[in-house]
């Protein structure tokens, strides 16, 4: 059995963190400011946990509606057979879909849990079809249209220290 490999995060790497995840534009010396640290420290700092995949990516999140994309669906897909073949071909075809948001392998009833973006129903009917009804390894899938973006978020939690 292998450990998951965590790296070491002080409590100054965990403030940063907490403040770069809500705004990446915001500047080095305003960030060191935040966090009793110099610029140049926080630059150090940020390249280390970028190196260490600490921070896996830096995104601009997006208003779906604003481009076009204002259906959301959740999807729930059950897979006929879980062989590795199978649940690797399902994964790297999801990987490829530009209207798959998210894609988790789960637990529980469904195999998949999808995020589906698309213009409009009639556009995820055609997604369904062409992606979902066409896979012959594809048991069922359900639906959940999304009728309001309650929260958009990928912030993580993370547990701050106290300060004295």
């Amino acid at each position: 059995m292998t450990k998951s490999r965590t790296p070491a995060l002080d409590a100054l790497d965990r403030r940063l963190l907490a403040l770069w995840q809500n705004d990446t534009r915001r500047s080095a010396e305003s960030l060191g400011e935040a966090v009793g640290l110099s610029a140049a420290a926080v630059l150090r700092r940020l390249k280390r946990l970028r190196d260490e995949r600490v921070i896996a990516a830096e995104v601009a999140l997006l208003d779906p509606a604003a481009l076009g994309a204002g259906q959301s669906c959740v999807v729930t897909v059950d897979v006929e057979r879980e062989g590795l073949v199978e649940l690797e071909r399902f994964e790297r075809r999801m990987l490829a879909l530009p209207q798959v948001q998210q894609c988790w392998y789960v637990t529980g009833q469904s195999d998949f849990v999808l995020v589906v973006v698309t213009p409009d129903v009639a556009a995820y009917e055609a997604f369904t079809r062409e992606h979902l009804l066409s896979d012959a390894n594809v048991k069922s899938f359900t639906t959940h249209v999304v009728l309001k973006s309650v929260k958009r978020s990928l912030e993580i939690p993370i547990e701050l220290p106290e300060v004295d």
